[in-house]
């Protein structure tokens, strides 16, 4: 998919996005940015911050900035920045595969449900590798192709349709991994049967 074509697509769900994707996305949000013991003054990125559903779970302490390139999913994270009074938070208008950060800005960068949606997840997770201090963390909270062949078979042919609603079903884990040059920390899911993936990265940039 095309930037614009996804600006598009997140531009409609705005209106809806909380009440269609919270129920699934605010508790995988919730339960990873409370294991990630964020340290006093530590800066967090939030890649595609979206409506800002992870905003007032990160601890006060802390400072961060969220992207989208959605103008009007900011809109809807900039009235919750307002209601909870999050005076630690920045939010900005930007494309996460140009990111206009400098190198080794952030001690963590953390992106949910968002690989899967840019048109080049691999420049996205290289740049997300560049503003990540050397040793910061990068954590990936994503849907991933299965690794039962007959379920990524299903995924790969209903990817068509997938897209069309904006996101892809088939992209790989492994993929990612060798094309990034990335080393997993440890991979896990919330739940036995679950469609998200969680990826802690320890950045290492002599890779």
């Amino acid at each position: 998919m095309q930037i614009e074509t996804i600006k598009r697509i997140y531009a409609n769900y705005s209106h809806f996005y909380d009440l269609l994707f919270k129920q699934f996305f605010y508790p995988r949000q919730k339960y990873v940015i409370q294991s990630m013991q964020i340290k006093p003054n530590e800066k967090v990125l939030d890649v595609g911050v979206g409506t800002g559903l992870s905003l007032s779970i990160y601890p006060r302490h802390c400072y961060i900035t969220g992207i989208d390139v959605s103008k009007e999913m900011l809109n809807k994270a900039r009235k919750k920045v307002e209601k909870f009074s999050l005076s630690h938070v920045t939010l900005r208008e930007m494309d996460a595969m140009n990111l206009d950060f400098e190198d080794n800005a952030f001690d963590y960068v953390f992106a949910t449900f968002v690989i899967s949606v840019v048109p080049d997840p691999i420049r996205v997770i290289s740049e997300m590798k560049r503003v990540a201090k050397n040793d910061g963390k990068i954590v990936i909270v994503n849907h991933f192709q299965s690794q039962n062949k007959f379920i990524a078979k299903i995924e790969k042919w209903i990817c068509p349709l997938s897209r069309r609603i904006g996101w892809r079903s088939d992209l790989s884990l492994d993929y990612l991994v060798r094309e990034t040059n990335i080393e997993i920390d440890y991979s896990y899911k919330l739940k036995k049967i679950d469609l998200w993936n969680v990826v802690f990265v320890t950045n290492n940039k002599s890779d």
